[in-house]
């Protein structure tokens, strides 16, 4: 949203909208995987959402940035920022619920206070943050449940979910370290991540078909009867997973920190599992064992310590000219 039509909307609507948005976003691959592959997703995913912000950019008057090196810097962030996450959710998913994909996507925060000590030389360890660390640390090892090994949760397809939201934790410092000088204004920055996420998604997926040639047709072929109530339920779910979830979900998170500001605008990050978990046990009937509920517990409280101002994390924000552009923690 740009202009007098983002000033209509108050701010509190797009924040509670993006919680929802991105809390959906994990029932929505998971609705998806009825016919789709995990790469599938993914590309389509990234590809609307891409289609959506660049047209929504245009139109705002705004340009892509200039430069190879800003670009190959812009492929890196846009493999751990699009590409990698988005494919290690829709995979991790055929393993485990969408409720615990919502949990593993917690660990976000946590892992941008792990890689930005290692990508940003200004970045120091403190207190707070090494208990954040632990803290999270003990969550996801009580969400995993060890000592229970026949009731514990599918560790592999946890651990996939963990992956993604590690990528989120390596991409937005890499952002931050090699592209933090750079300009690029508006909805210049999402609308570039999208369009290299398209690229690298697009090339992934071919790759995979290539590899797999004797047993699928072609690259869009569904694993469900073409044209069946299931087929076009799934398609119908990541396309609006791609339009909403990814593409007027970035356009809302960056008019939410320009209203309310960066430490408003990080809660969000609390939010998204929160709903993921309650769509899933609701609309897909999923359940979410103690040890999971209470791992989650000591996640988000970890992610809440790292969130502190004080801390120096919430949505990494820079200024220039007295205009703030976020990085958006999305799902």
């Amino acid at each position: 949203m740009t202009g007098t039509a983002a000033r209509l909307v108050p701010w509190q609507a797009k924040f509670l909208g993006l919680a929802l948005i991105w809390g959906s976003s994990f029932l929505l691959m998971k609705l998806g995987l009825r016919a789709l592959a995990p790469l599938q997703i993914a590309a389509l995913r990234i590809v609307l959402g891409a289609v959506v912000v660049t047209a929504l950019l245009h139109l705002s008057g705004g340009s892509l940035p200039a430069g190879a090196r800003t670009w190959g810097h812009l492929l890196v962030s846009g493999f751990f920022l699009t590409a990698f996450p988005f494919t290690c959710f829709a995979l991790g998913e055929t393993r485990v619920s969408s409720a615990l994909a919502g949990i593993g996507n917690s660990i976000t925060p946590i892992a941008m206070v792990i890689f930005s000590l290692l990508l940003i030389p200004a970045e120091r360890m403190t207190r707070a943050r090494v208990l954040a660390v632990v803290l999270g640390f003990v969550g996801v090892l009580v969400i995993s449940e060890p000592w229970n090994a026949g009731g514990r949760p599918d560790l592999v397809g946890f651990g996939i979910t963990l992956a993604g939201g590690f990528s989120y934790g390596i991409g937005w410092p890499y952002l931050r370290r090699y592209l933090g000088h750079a300009d690029l204004g508006g909805l210049s920055q999402p609308a570039a991540l999208l369009i290299s996420g398209s690229v690298l998604v697009l090339a992934m997926e071919l790759g995979s078909w290539w590899l797999r040639r004797g047993a699928v047709t072609a690259p869009w072929s569904l694993h469900a009867a073409a044209g069946s109530a299931t087929a076009w339920e799934a398609v119908a779910a990541v396309a609006v997973l791609g339009a909403v979830g990814t593409g007027l979900a970035y356009v809302l998170q960056f008019d939410v920190v320009r209203d309310a500001g960066a430490v408003v605008s990080s809660t969000v990050t609390y939010l998204i599992p929160v709903v993921s978990v309650v769509l899933g046990v609701i609309v897909l009937g999923e359940h979410v064992g103690a040890a999971q509920l209470a791992g989650f517990v000591l996640v988000l409280g970890a992610a809440l310590i790292v969130g502190r101002p004080a801390a120096g994390w919430g949505v990494l924000l820079r200024r220039r000219g007295g205009r703030a552009v976020a990085d958006p923690p999305a799902p």
